[in-house]
């Protein structure tokens, strides 16, 4: 089985994703500028490979498939304004799914929601000249919405990271449908179709040799029961066996559909809250079911010389 392409798209989405981050600025800042000869819509900034490499992979509010976006519903809640929800059809994406218009004070920027930040601006349906997008001296990218001649900067959506990655709290929350969670739903139904497909062919084909996709899934199946769940968990690795096909399985999945050309390009397994969520419940499991003998080794070290741990503790 060839999984190595499969490690090298994961660590590659993951690292590319954390590296590529959206910088913008969440102080206060100007929302207006004077010096217009910077604000050309029709200026040629040049080509950024990592900029457009990171566009094809973000957790985007429309789904592309080659030329065509397909909007995706809006769920966006801003402290003081409420809540607003629409279809992201609403900006009219254009090239890189860049919205030609401004609603309720969100502009749609290379597929990702933001909001503007001047409290003046208006909360109807507005034409959007472009987006421009800004470094600070300080290694920041600022954007800003060209909407009548004046350039509006933008802010990002809120998020959970602290401020780790660039990102932090903001002036709105996001709680879209985005293209990775249309991508887990596919992922979701299509691993039900093809495992309950499976399932059924066993019960008609009984004691007979595999078929169509049954040869495929049994030699992957066997691999990580026999490589894997026995030889870490012994005579209770069936009770742990479908938890870990499915996580084997999502994540097996989610990647092969993010290789598929054309195909909204998906980085979900590079999404931190993706990733973060999957630890978590391998960190419950492993916890709760954990023995004498793992304990002894998370406290204890058995084998390890007293002055060892001495030294590890202090």
């Amino acid at each position: 089985m060839r999984i190595l392409p499969i490690v090298f798209s994961l660590i590659f989405g993951l690292v590319l994703s954390l590296s590529a981050q959206d910088h913008s600025n969440h102080e206060n800042g100007d929302d207006h500028k004077d010096d217009h000869s910077e604000w050309d819509c029709h200026t040629d900034h040049g080509f950024d490979p990592a900029k457009t490499a990171y566009h094809h992979i973000s957790d985007q509010n429309v789904f592309t498939i080659g030329p065509l976006s397909i909007p995706l519903p809006c769920m966006l809640y801003a402290p003081g304004h409420g809540w607003d929800f629409f279809s992201s059809s609403v900006f009219d994406p254009g090239h890189h799914a860049t919205g030609h218009y401004a609603y309720r004070r969100y502009v749609l920027d290379e597929g990702m929601i933001k909001r503007v930040k001047a409290d003046a601006f208006t909360l109807d349906k507005i034409e959007v000249e472009c987006v421009i997008h800004k470094i600070t001296e300080d290694g920041k990218e600022l954007s800003y919405a060209m909407v009548e001649g004046e350039p509006y900067q933008l802010e990002n959506r809120s998020t959970a990271d602290g401020g780790l990655f660039g990102g932090g709290i903001t002036g709105f929350y996001d709680f879209s449908i985005t293209k990775n969670v249309v991508t887990m739903i596919l992922t979701l139904i299509l691993c039900m179709w093809g495992f309950l497909s499976i399932a059924r062919r066993y019960k008609q084909r009984e004691g007979r040799a595999p078929k169509g996709l049954q040869s495929f899934i049994e030699p992957i199946f066997i691999f990580v029961q026999d490589e894997v769940a026995k030889p870490f968990l012994g005579k209770q690795y069936k009770k742990f066996q479908p938890f870990i096909m499915s996580l084997f399985f999502f994540i097996l999945v989610l990647n092969l559909v993010g290789q598929v050309p054309f195909l909204g390009n998906p980085n979900v397994t590079g999404n931190m809250a993706v990733t973060g969520v999957l630890a978590i419940l391998a960190f419950i499991v492993t916890n709760i079911h954990g023995n004498r003998h793992y304990w002894q080794h998370v406290f204890w070290m058995p084998g390890v010389p007293a002055w060892v741990k001495a030294t590890i503790i202090t």
